[in-house]
């Protein structure tokens, strides 16, 4: 399940990719996929990073020498990355779980190449705040989201830091009900059987891809999508 949308990157071969709090690695393999680059991913949990690495095996291709992919451990707040190394930067669902997000989008322009692009996704916040209406404990579980954006804010914040916003779009707007019901029946939502149909609904959708439910989110993510995706470049030069 993509919530970054490579249509509106500007990938080329040999290009080298972060995929900044990769977790279980959906967008760091689907970049390893679209071009000939170097994918690199990092995050905190090592557990999410060998699930990662285990789903990659599908992936890889030996006979081709000219992309490769690596996984890392690393705190967002302090890359092991020289300055001007990747050409992009993908940072999705990662921002609302730090404390000090600022210190992230500043080591961000550190290490994105002038003329690079970063895409950053959030919760979006009217959907979130369902969320943290219904239940305390959705937010307040160790690694759980502190904070709900203002998508304009946000936009703002990485803005004054020289980048062009470029684009943006909303994603998963089927997934906000499934949210906003695990909400409702937090402390019983094993036993709901109402979730579970959901869920039933959800897995189907992702596998099949039938044309009548993706046809349906897309007509949906701008009301309702579950996350704002928005796309930065980071100018060549300051003139």
């Amino acid at each position: 399940m993509q919530t970054v949308d490579f249509q509106h990157i500007s990938l080329s071969d040999g290009d080298k990719l972060l995929d900044l709090g990769c977790g279980e690695g959906r967008h760091v393999i689907a970049a390893y996929l679209e071009k000939n680059i170097q994918a690199i991913g990092v995050d905190l949990g090592f557990n999410d990073l060998k699930t990662t690495a285990n789903k990659f095996g599908d992936f890889y291709q030996a006979e081709n020498p000219e992309k490769s992919f690596g996984l890392s451990v690393a705190n967002a707040l302090l890359l092991p990355f020289a300055d001007n190394t990747f050409d992009v930067i993908i940072c999705s669902e990662v921002l609302e779980h730090i404390p000090d997000y600022e210190s992230v989008l500043t080591e961000v322009e550190r290490i994105l190449v002038p003329g690079g692009t970063f895409i950053a996704s959030v919760p979006r916040a009217w959907p979130e705040r369902i969320c943290w209406h219904f239940s305390s404990a959705y937010h307040e579980v160790e690694g759980g989201h502190l904070r709900i954006f203002n998508a304009a804010h946000l936009r703002a914040q990485i803005e004054q830091r020289g980048f062009s916003y470029y684009h943006r779009h909303w994603a998963h707007a089927l997934h906000s009900p499934f949210w906003w019901l695990k909400c409702i029946f937090w402390n019983s939502q094993e036993q709901s059987r109402l979730i579970k149909l959901y869920h039933k609904l959800l897995v189907w959708d992702l596998m099949q891809r039938p044309w009548l439910t993706r046809t349906l989110e897309t007509l949906l993510n701008p009301i309702m999508g579950k996350s704002i995706v928005m796309y930065f470049y980071k100018p060549k030069s300051a003139g």
